[in-house]
């Protein structure tokens, strides 16, 4: 009897979604997708963009650091500037021997890769070396040396980030 009242009365218990309901929900879905889409793509290339600048950072000072500390302690009459062959920059290359002696000390580039040979064992310190150059800035003072670098990596889409670093003056301490 209670049944027969409600479907007199017009209220019926209805399961489920009209076809207006759904499309309506449909529409809303895709409004938002297309709205958040480009937001997401450009969030993860930020994330991308900031962790290879980053990264590329610890690179260059770790670099940095180890060239630099191995140049004060050089002999300076022992140094000398070059590159590995002709197809490498000029000034990419610099050999010399450090104070308490032993073997000579080269940092080198060979295309996109910076090594350390020492004894005959070459130790890679980079895999994105785009530049390399050891120069003096003084023509006067051959115990003062220059370095400078540049590390690239790709990110995304065929593009790079770049990173410059140089020490203009190491000195050479004897």
């Amino acid at each position: 009897m209670g049944e027969l009242l409600m479907v007199i009365s017009g209220h019926s218990r209805r399961r489920g979604f009209t076809l207006l309901e759904l499309m309506m929900v449909v529409a809303i879905v895709s409004a938002l997708f297309t709205v958040a889409s480009p937001l997401l793509r450009q969030a993860n290339r930020m994330f991308i963009l900031t962790r290879t600048r980053i990264q590329l950072q610890q690179e260059a000072r770790g670099v940095m650091y180890i060239i630099t500390r191995n140049l004060r302690q050089a002999q300076s009459d022992t140094i000398k500037i070059s590159r590995v062959n002709a197809n490498q920059p000029f000034y990419s290359k610099i050999s010399f021997t450090k104070v308490q002696g032993g073997d000579a000390l080269v940092f080198q580039q060979e295309g996109n890769n910076l090594y350390q040979v020492l004894g005959g064992a070459k130790r890679p310190l980079s895999a994105n070396l785009q530049y390399l150059a050891f120069t003096f800035p003084r023509s006067d003072d051959m115990g003062i040396i220059s370095v400078s670098l540049t590390l690239q990596q790709n990110i995304y889409e065929g593009r790079t980030k770049a990173l410059h670093m140089a020490s203009e003056k190491v000195r050479v301490m004897n």
